[in-house]
């Protein structure tokens, strides 16, 4: 049977604009947190590779205004007014002072890193595979550093040849490792969501 063609403006992607949302993701990470119980109000996020600010418009309603979200990308987040505690910055994770320069906006510990950043891809599956699992290195990196005791982790990775070599660092980690297709992923997308629970 052939796949359905691709459609740029399907359902999830209507249904934000309706929903006054940045991008379909919001989706995503909305499914990934009802499951898993991930945040809670009062709760401190950080989001990784955060533009459009879809993640951010999620998870700034469920920490509610006692609650902190920072979110950071290589381009600027347009700000958003009806959130004021979600801050956005414009933050390389590969930065050598990247740390610092976070701990000038939010110093730690935060209860989630999540990480929805991507590679630019290039067509070529392999090659993209292996960028996509050196940024997610790069975000658990951060979140072992970051998290305390019990925190989580959720993180978007392309799967590929490395997937599981991934998933097993991150077992060592928290203890407990899941991953998730959310509904609202692309049909023909190979991304997949790691969903690391209680930090050791």
């Amino acid at each position: 049977m052939a796949s359905r063609p691709y459609d740029p403006r399907d359902f999830y992607f209507r249904q934000a604009h309706k929903d006054g949302l940045r991008a379909r993701s919001a989706y995503k990470i909305e499914e990934i947190l009802d499951r898993h119980r991930l945040l809670t109000t009062g709760g401190k996020v950080l989001d990784l590779g955060a533009a459009p600010g879809g993640w951010l418009q999620v998870m700034g309603k469920r920490v509610g205004p006692k609650g902190r979200v920072v979110g950071v990308d290589l381009v600027p987040i347009r700000p958003l007014p009806e959130l004021p505690w979600v801050t956005t910055a414009v933050l390389d994770i590969r930065a050598d002072d990247f740390k610092e320069a976070l701990d000038r906006i939010e110093r730690g510990p935060f209860h989630l890193v999540t990480s929805d950043m991507a590679p630019k891809t290039s067509g070529i599956k392999a090659q993209d595979e292996a960028r996509s699992i050196e940024l997610s290195e790069l975000a658990l990196a951060t979140a072992e550093r970051l998290l305390p005791k019990g925190g989580g982790f959720v993180c978007k990775v392309f799967m590929g040849a490395d997937f599981s070599g991934f998933t097993k660092r991150c077992e060592a980690v928290f203890e407990s490792v899941r991953v998730l297709r959310p509904k609202a992923t692309r049909e023909r997308s190979f991304e997949h969501y790691v969903i690391g629970q209680n930090r050791r």
